[in-house]
């Protein structure tokens, strides 16, 4: 059976998470479901990492497996038809070796996360970004990120109900970025790491958030991370301003 990459993007809002649910809509089973209508029969898909409900992708990867040869570009076409009026797109579709994964063969994770202060509401960008109300310190927050990069025993930042078999993971990149805009503050942080705990992400922008309020310095954010209890993290922030932004592999199948 032929296998493709899907380059996917979607907004997260109204479904509950990447993964097939049962009861509830996924970004997993919508595309599942488009499959069927190319191909009658059971789909199932596979990601490089499996978002969280309100979660937004710009460069999620998936594969699958069909019985016939199709064009790269006629299958997202014919997906994307079949997807509407859902806010889930297939940019791109490569034909890939028969053992390639999306999951398996990647070898790094990008996250962006952000976060505008303003203290109107925000009008055009509710749900997709995360708003605060009183001004940040980027400098500071950019210090206490440069206390996680590295490898370490990220337990303090990790979901209770993590089900990754060890908390040591290697952060590559975290930086806060500042945009410049007339109408708020804007935080832009880029996150990098091979693979990613479970609210890993969140849980790191939630205490930095507190760093850039003054409520935590740099060195709170050491000691939380050397801690190693969970009950050290600072508030673990809202999805809606988290996107998967990209998955790195050896050979990148879409270039």
């Amino acid at each position: 059976m032929p296998r493709y990459a899907l380059q996917v993007e979607y907004h997260g809002a109204p479904f509950a998470g990447w993964q097939r649910q049962a009861d509830q809509p996924s970004v997993q089973g919508a595309i599942e479901a488009a499959l069927a209508k190319l191909e009658p029969r059971a789909h199932t898909i596979a990601a490089a990492g499996r978002t969280d409900a309100g979660v937004h992708a710009t460069h999620q990867v998936a594969h699958c497996d069909m019985e016939r040869e199709w064009d790269p570009f006629r299958l997202s076409e014919a997906l994307n038809y079949h997807l509407k009026p859902q806010p889930i797109a297939i940019v791109k579709a490569a034909r890939v070796a028969d053992d390639w994964h999306a999951r398996f063969s990647a070898n790094e994770r990008r996250y962006l996360f952000r976060l505008v202060v303003r203290r109107a509401p925000l009008v055009h960008e509710g749900g997709l970004v995360w708003q605060v109300k009183n001004p940040l310190d980027g400098a500071a927050m950019q210090e206490g990120a440069n206390r996680l990069l590295g490898r370490h025993d990220f337990t303090t930042f990790r979901s209770s109900i993590c089900q990754a078999d060890s908390p040591v993971r290697t952060l590559d990149e975290l930086r806060v970025e500042e945009i410049e805009r007339p109408d708020a503050q804007e935080f832009r942080f880029h996150v990098r790491a091979r693979s990613f705990l479970h609210n890993q992400v969140r849980s790191f922008v939630g205490t930095l958030e507190r760093v850039g309020a003054g409520s935590w310095t740099p060195d709170d954010v050491t000691e939380a991370l050397e801690a190693k209890e969970r009950s050290a993290c600072g508030p673990v922030c809202p999805p809606e301003g988290l996107y998967l932004a990209g998955v790195g592999y050896e050979d990148d199948p879409f270039v």
